[in-house]
Order: structure tokens, then C-alpha cells, then sequence
């Protein structure tokens, strides 16, 4: 089985994001930027699937050249290549989208597994609308995945619980915080991922543009929490509450 997992660069989610003096972007200056948790948590799902049943997964990421670092932390987890998609292009959601059901026609896995949103912007819909370019049947939020030849059983979290559904390959799915808890990279999985492809290759060769239909016109940081208050009676507090805060 060949499964493709995708892998995006993120913000450091621990560290403080700052908003640029434009007002339109994030600042860079000292960014620190890690791989996507959520492609992270694929990656291992993938790795376990191919490893119980034999296959191949390959990584595929798009972005700048410096998103070769996640890449290559993605391939030390155990993934065999890599194909980079470069482009110093922000594409939306629809562009990520377009460039990958390009790549799924050149590489035509039995599965795409990918992260169920991107922790930077959330978005979370890449991978629905993958699905409906190729018209694959897809299954969201993933908590539990079994493979079984060409059927794969997903359980997925929705509003009212969980919900099992069965598919036939080819097929996607996104998978979600409690499918799994991704491995660390082993120091000789390291060295060996600095020898593994990773295939560049340009969006113009895909025949596809990176420019996003989407266009950010302004980022606005939320207001500041203001500071709690002590009262010395519950009359107070009822006070506060239905004149001040105007809960009640």
C-alpha cells in the first residue's frame, strides 16, 4: 500500500505571535517554525498502517525551501521519500488543494492521510476539498483507523459522539488529536533521512498556481483580559453580575 501524508510548516505554537507593521501578515523576525502536529499525528498512522501490512509512505510538503527541515523530521519518523512543492507563494486552503490532487495523480496512492487542520490559520478544509477534486470518499476527524486491503474502517468525532464509516481505496482521511501519539525520530532514523529523496519540483510543472484566491486584508490581535475581581459578599457579586457583566 502506498500512502501519501502531508506535511506543512507552522509557527512554533509555544512561542508568542506577533503581528507585522502592516497589519496584514505575522511578523518573522526570529520565527521559529515546526511541522504541523496534526500531519505529525498522519504520519504515524501511516507508518503503523505500512508496517502491519507492508507499503510505502510518502511525504509531501509545499512551501519555501527552509520547509525542508519538517520534511526531513517527518522522513526520520520512518517515511520512505519526499516530494517538496516549492513556492515562496502563501496558497489558501484551495491552492494546497489543487497543487496535491496534481501530486495524487502522479504518485496515485491507495490513501491520503493528512492532518484535520493546520495550526496556524485552522482552516481546516484542505483536505475536503482534495477529496472533492478527486472525488474520493473521505472521512474527517479521525480517532481510530483500521486497513484491511482495500477497505479502510474510520472512526470519526462528530457533534453528537463518534460515528464509524467504511470506505474503499483510494480514499482520504484527516486525522485528529486522539488517533495516535506520533514517535520520536530515533538518532539513526535521523541519519538516515538526511540520505532520502526529497523530490523538488516547481507548482508551474504541475500546471497549477499557488496564488490564493483568499486575501487577508487585516490581522487584529484579541483585546487584553481584564483583571479579575474580588468581592467581599454575595450581594456584591449578584450586583456586579447583573449590572457589570450583564449575565443575569
Amino acid at each position: 500500500m502506498k500512502i501519501l501524508v502531508t506535511c506543512k510548516q507552522v509557527p512554533d505554537p509555544d512561542i508568542k505571535i506577533k503581528i507585522n507593521a502592516t497589519g496584514d501578515g505575522i511578523s518573522t523576525d526570529g520565527m521559529k517554525y515546526v511541522a504541523n502536529y496534526f500531519d505529525e499525528i498522519a504520519n504515524e498512522e501511516a507508518l503503523r498502517i505500512t508496517e502491519k501490512g507492508g507499503g510505502e509512505v510518502v511525504v509531501v510538503g509545499i512551501g519555501p525551501k527552509d520547509i525542508s527541515q519538517q520534511i526531513r523530521g517527518m522522513l526520520a519518523m520512518g517515511s520512505a521519500r519526499a516530494i517538496h512543492v516549492v513556492t515562496d507563494a502563501k496558497p489558501d486552503s484551495d491552492a494546497v488543494a489543487r497543487i496535491l490532487a496534481k501530486v495524487v495523480e502522479q504518485e496515485k496512492p491507495d490513501l491520503i492521510l493528512m492532518g484535520k487542520q493546520a495550526t496556524d490559520d485552522d482552516a481546516c478544509q484542505a483536505g475536503q476539498i482534495l477529496a472533492q477534486i478527486l472525488g474520493y470518499p473521505q472521512a474527517c476527524y479521525a480517532s481510530k483507523v483500521a486497513v484491511d486491503g482495500t477497505k479502510a474502517t474510520v472512526v470519526r468525532e462528530v457533534d453528537g459522539g463518534l460515528e464509524t464509516v467504511e470506505m474503499t481505496s483510494p480514499a482520504l482521511i484527516t486525522c485528529d488529536l486522539r488517533l495516535n501519539e506520533p514517535r520520536y525520530a530515533s538518532l539513526p532514523n535521523i541519519m538516515k533521512a538526511k540520505k532520502k529523496e526529497i523530490k523538488e519540483v516547481a507548482p508551474d510543472a504541475l500546471g497549477v498556481s499557488p496564488t490564493p484566491k483568499v486575501k487577508i486584508v487585516k490581522y487584529q490581535t484579541p483585546p487584553e483580559r481584564k483583571a479579575g475581581q474580588k468581592v467581599k459578599t454575595v450581594d456584591e457579586l449578584v450586583d456586579k453580575l447583573l449590572n457589570e457583566a450583564k449575565v443575569l
